[in-house]
């Protein structure tokens, strides 16, 4: 051992984390132990859909929570929220996992607990995967299915089509305001804050209600404004966004206490909603549809032919995360954060 009380990954080697960590926590998954994982049978005629993607430092580690059962459950969320976007049932999540010799065991365990608590959350589980040392690097491949002809895509928009914000925006930039000292509530709606800004959903459900009726959808990833381009680009349009959102009550009042319109709150990233577009017959029975399973929606504008993207009358060039540029997500300091994601 390495002298520590908590043993810690080097100290069991790639055969003792496969037995003592890994075995009884996926022993009874069929195919454990295999080069391959099986996924569920597909007994009907489907299309497979995959996703991949990594981690970023989830930004709730940042504020003081370093427990990394937060960085395993963003891990599936972002992958299951791309599957949501495609109107997808999600048969399993493939996992690779890099981490330091370092990494006690506890962690591993918190890290493996954060993935399949989202997973069962979402109606999955973890099919396979792969570990190794190194940097701490988490990556994810996400495998799900669509029945023929009903998968969404970025294209098929047309001007004249509505744009509708599924999902509850602006919870995890509430909490960053709370934690920043900026708002004050009480602790229950704190506490409720906290949890489903470290909790995101992806809105799987939602996807396989709206594979009937959407024209085109993207969740909401690297922001509204970077989601509501994407979908402009794709399809050779423009939107006029409302700039009229409604928040739930407590991130209302986060952004109330704060100077900030609703707008701003809900424009951030890290909520993991969906964008679709509708025809503009389709959206009360589309509002109606997500309304009696509980899942929140909103319209937020129109497609145009013309290909600037406006706030009202007025251009929109909103907070835009993207890999490669000064805005990719890479961390930083609080007050830095709160600077160029809400001028604060």
């Amino acid at each position: 051992m390495s002298g520590t009380l908590e043993p810690r990954l080097g100290d069991l080697g790639e055969r003792g984390i496969q037995k003592q960590v890994l075995q009884p926590r996926y022993g009874a998954v069929e195919g454990f132990g295999d080069d391959s994982a099986l996924l569920s049978s597909v007994t009907r005629p489907s299309e497979i859909v995959a996703t991949t993607d990594s981690c970023p430092t989830p930004l709730v580690n940042l504020l003081g929570e370093p427990d990394l059962y937060h960085a395993g459950w963003l891990l599936a969320t972002i992958n299951l929220s791309d599957l949501a976007a495609a109107g997808a049932e999600p048969l399993g999540l493939v996992v690779n996992y890099t981490l330091p010799k370092t990494t006690t065991v506890r962690d591993f365990n918190r890290l493996l607990d954060g993935v399949d608590a989202c997973c069962a959350e979402h109606g999955t589980k973890v099919a396979g995967g792969d570990i190794r040392d190194g940097d701490l690097h988490l990556t994810a491949t996400a495998i799900g299915r669509c029945d023929p002809g009903a998968r969404l895509r970025r294209s098929g928009a047309k001007a004249g089509d509505r744009l509708l914000l599924v999902g509850s925006p602006g919870y995890l930039w509430a909490a960053v305001l709370l934690e920043a000292g900026m708002a004050f509530l009480p602790e229950e709606a704190r506490a409720a804050i906290w949890r489903r800004a470290c909790r995101p959903i992806a809105q799987l459900k939602a996807g396989r209600l709206l594979a009937g009726y959407a024209r085109a959808a993207m969740d909401v990833s690297d922001g509204l404004f970077a989601t509501v381009r994407s979908l402009c680009e794709m399809n050779g349009l423009g939107a006029e966004v409302t700039g009229e959102f409604v928040l739930d009550e407590p991130v209302a009042d986060v952004a109330a206490q704060c100077g900030l319109r609703p707008f701003d709150l809900a424009q951030t990233w890290g909520d993991w909603g969906l964008v679709v577009v509708v025809r503009p017959e389709d959206v009360k029975l589309v509002e109606k549809t997500l309304d009696e399973e509980f899942i929140p929606v909103q319209e937020i504008g129109t497609l145009t032919k013309d290909t600037r993207i406006t706030k009202g009358t007025a251009p929109w060039d909103g907070i835009a995360q993207e890999r490669f540029s000064t805005n990719s997500w890479h961390g930083g300091e609080l007050s830095t954060l709160l600077t160029e994601v809400l001028g604060r």
